[in-house]
């Protein structure tokens, strides 16, 4: 495969700890013959700017070294333009890279894969204000949590998110929506309380939370899930089995098959890839092979035709 490796890097991974994971990367990256370049941003605007550069320059492979919010960045970057994108999971959350076969924890095994130039091609999300995501979108009960998690100065990491799940548990209402969902049967409208929705290209997000667990990201659809208003207490109980991916069984969970989605609600801020989207509404369209992605081996097309 032709071209430089352009290696995007968030420091600040798993707060700083994944620094030392960089070093032996870019050696391996480096036995090959090609040209290894490091880019790090000042801010994720600068980093954005970098990688589209790089790419419009003629790099031959762009490499996300971090967790699901630097590949959410180099995702816009790499967007149906047919440069290869390679993912080293180095972050707190790596539900992206998982989806895509590449296992956390091992590093250099995901830099062999970048060295071997297999790809597959999946699809990616296109929102109304011109932003991709990959993953998970989020909105409702758990992108509140978010957007408190961010306004408060107290403790890093989970502890953070803990306090901020508390509090909006506290305040916790049902949230009206309205849905309007463009599926292969055709369109359908769903306006009623809710406690989140779900739009997913792959199956998980929060660092293993199978919020919907059948999506794959080249079937040419999107997985929706939308759990319904129903008292605090209960959606606790039945929330946790979101890890296995069963609370899709529930009587007050929706599952849908869709290639778009327009999501509208008062006061509700969309949440993909772990990273901020900004407030509804808005309008999600999958992009059938939007990505080329280097895997470590190849994964067969789970449900080919179903986009058809």
């Amino acid at each position: 495969m032709p071209g430089e490796i352009a290696v995007l890097v968030n420091p600040a991974a798993r707060g700083g700890r994944s620094r030392g994971l960089l070093g032996p990367v870019l050696n391996r990256l480096r036995r090959g013959d090609r040209k290894v370049s490091v880019l790090v941003g000042d801010s994720a605007a600068d980093a954005l700017a970098r990688a589209r550069t790089a790419v419009a320059a003629g790099a031959g492979t762009l490499v996300a070294f971090g967790g699901d919010g630097l590949v959410h960045l180099a995702v816009q970057a790499v967007a149906e333009t047919g440069v290869p994108l390679g993912v080293i999971p180095a972050g707190t959350g790596n539900d992206i890279a998982t989806a895509l076969g590449v296992t956390p924890g091992r590093p250099l095994e995901a830099a062999d894969a970048v060295l071997r130039g297999g790809s597959r091609t999946v699809d990616a999300v296109r929102t109304g204000s011109g932003e991709w995501f990959a993953g998970v979108l989020a909105c409702g009960f758990d992108s509140r949590v978010n957007e408190r998690a961010n306004r408060i100065s107290g403790p890093p990491g989970m502890s953070r998110y803990l306090l901020a799940l508390a509090a909006e548990l506290r305040s916790y209402r049902p949230i009206p929506f309205r849905i309007t969902l463009d599926g292969p049967s055709g369109a359908e409208t769903i306006e009623r309380p809710i406690t989140l929705v779900a739009v997913g290209n792959t199956s998980s997000y929060g660092a293993g939370m199978r919020v919907c667990p059948d999506a794959v990201p080249d079937d040419g659809l999107l997985d929706v899930t939308i759990i319904d208003a129903v008292p605090v207490g209960r959606f606790l109980r039945v929330f946790p089995r979101v890890y296995r991916g069963s609370h899709v069984t529930h009587p007050f969970v929706t599952t849908r098959r869709v290639r778009g989605i327009t999501l509208e609600a008062r006061d509700v801020v969309a949440y993909a890839d772990g990273e901020r989207l900004g407030p509804l509404p808005l309008t999600c369209d999958l992009v059938p092979g939007a990505l080329q992605v280097l895997c470590p081996f190849a994964m067969p097309a789970a449900s080919q035709g179903l986009g058809a």
